[in-house]
C-alpha cells in the first residue's frame, strides 16, 4: 500500500512535468497506450483467457472511458492550471464519491449514519480546500479545481460499473481490457488536437512519461489488485489517505509549489471523513472504552 501510495502520488508531480513538453492529449495518449501494451504483454505471457462475449468487450469501452480516458483527461487538463499538490487533494474525494454511488447502485451499501457523518465531513474538507473564492470569482483555476472533481466522480463510478457488469473476470484482464479500449479513444483525438508527436523531449519528460505508463497505470494497477486480494477493499481505501501528502512533498520539492493553509485544513478534514468512512478506528475506540 505504502508504495502504491508512493507510485500514484507521484503521478500527480509527473503529469506537471510532462505537460510543460507535451499537450493534454498527447500525453494522456502517451499514459494509456503505453499502459495498455505492458497490461497486454502481461496477459499473453501469463496465458490468461479472454472473454469472448461481445457484451463484456462492450463492457471495457465503457469503462475505458469513465475510469481512465476521461478523468486521466480532466486531472492533466486541470493541472495546467491548479498545483499537482491540490490536484491530489481534490483527487482524494473521490473515495468519499464512491461511498454515495455505491449507496445509490448496490442494496448492500446504503448509506449508515457513520457513513453519512463521513461523507459530510468529506464534502466539508473539499469546500475548504477549493476556498469560497473559487465559487465567488469563477476563473480557470476555478474550473480546473472542479474539472478535478469531476474526474473524481467518474474514478468513483468505474469500481461500480465494473462490479455490476465484469463479475467473475479477471480484474488482470478488465485492466487490459479498459486501457486496451481507451487507447482506441484518446491515440485518435491526441493525434487530432495535438498533432503528431515530436518525440524530442528531455530526459525528465521520458522518464515522466514512462512512470506515467509503465509504472502509473501498468504496475500499479496488477499491484492494486494483488493488494486487494492480500488486504480487502477497506484496507485499500486508505491508499486514497497516502497518495495526497507523497504528491504534496514531490511538489513542494522537486516542483517548488507552495499550498495555501486551507489546503491543508481541507485534506485534513478530507481525511477524517475517509476515516469515518472506515469505521475501524471508531470501533477500536469504542471497544477499549
Amino acid at each position: 500500500m505504502g508504495l502504491l501510495a508512493l507510485i500514484w502520488g507521484a503521478s500527480f508531480m509527473s503529469f506537471s512535468i510532462v505537460l510543460r513538453e507535451i499537450g493534454v492529449f498527447t500525453t494522456v495518449a502517451f499514459r494509456i497506450a503505453g499502459g495498455a501494451i505492458v497490461l497486454w504483454a502481461y496477459i499473453l505471457l501469463r496465458g490468461m483467457k479472454l472473454p469472448r462475449e461481445p457484451r463484456i468487450w462492450g463492457v471495457f469501452v465503457v469503462l475505458g472511458l469513465i475510469n481512465s480516458a476521461i478523468p486521466f483527461t480532466l486531472i492533466a487538463w486541470a493541472q495546467l492550471s491548479i498545483s499537482s499538490g491540490l490536484a491530489s487533494i481534490l483527487n482524494a474525494s473521490t473515495a468519499v464519491l464512491g461511498v454515495l454511488v455505491a449507496a445509490i447502485f448496490f442494496a448492500d451499501e446504503r448509506l449508515t449514519k457513520r457513513k453519512t457523518i463521513g461523507v459530510l465531513l468529506g464534502f466539508f474538507g473539499v469546500s475548504v480546500a477549493i476556498g469560497l473564492s473559487a465559487l465567488k470569482n469563477f476563473n480557470l483555476t476555478s474550473l480546473a479545481q472542479m474539472a478535478i472533481l469531476v474526474s473524481s466522480l467518474f474514478y468513483a463510478l468505474g469500481p461500480a460499473f465494473a462490479r455490476r457488469f465484469l463479475k467473475g473476470v479477471p480484474p488482470q484482464v478488465v485492466a487490459a481490457g479498459m486501457t486496451g479500449a481507451a487507447t482506441l479513444f484518446v491515440v485518435p483525438i491526441a493525434l487530432w488536437v495535438d498533432g503528431i508527436p515530436t518525440f524530442h523531449y528531455t530526459a525528465a519528460a521520458w522518464a515522466a512519461i514512462v512512470h506515467l505508463s509503465v509504472i502509473a497505470t501498468a504496475l500499479a494497477f496488477l499491484m492494486f489488485y494483488r493488494v486487494l486480494a492480500m488486504a480487502g477493499s477497506g484496507n485499500t481505501t486508505l491508499i486514497t489517505l497516502l497518495v495526497a501528502p507523497v504528491a504534496i512533498v514531490l511538489g513542494a520539492l522537486v516542483l517548488g509549489e507552495e499550498l495555501p493553509l486551507r489546503a491543508f485544513i481541507g485534506f485534513a478534514l478530507l481525511a477524517a471523513g475517509l476515516l469515518v468512512l472506515d469505521g475501524r478506528i471508531l470501533k477500536r475506540r469504542s471497544s477499549r472504552i
